[in-house]
């Protein structure tokens, strides 16, 4: 007996599934990520830390850092739509920061 026709069926059946699953990858893939469907930054997390991250800033006044006035959602480095209770941040990938938090990185938004 052959194993060819085994292979063949193997090699079909294998193509046809990849063919289905492909359009569910791809929908996946092309979705951008909302910071709602990011963890939101745990105060523990060592970058927080290394930053002094709260997610209130009224906390940091006291931190040498501090200016009046500033929080996530003015800071350059914060990303998503103006608005937002929790965005994602360039300095804490995979994560979203509250936009009413703060961290020593702050910097004013250009425009701001």
């Amino acid at each position: 007996m052959s194993d060819r026709p085994l292979a063949s069926r193997r090699r079909f059946l294998f193509g046809t599934a990849a063919a289905a699953a492909l359009p569910l990858v791809l929908r996946d893939l092309s979705r951008p990520a909302h910071a709602e469907d990011l963890p939101h930054l745990p105060l523990d997390h060592p970058q927080a830390k290394a930053l002094a991250y709260v997610e209130d800033a009224s906390k940091a006044s006291d931190h040498p850092n501090f200016k009046p006035g500033s929080h996530c959602a003015n800071c350059q480095f914060i990303q998503g739509k103006d608005g937002e209770a929790w965005r994602p941040c360039q300095l804490f990938p995979g994560h979203a920061v509250n936009a009413e938090g703060w961290c020593s990185a702050w910097a004013k938004k250009p425009g701001t």
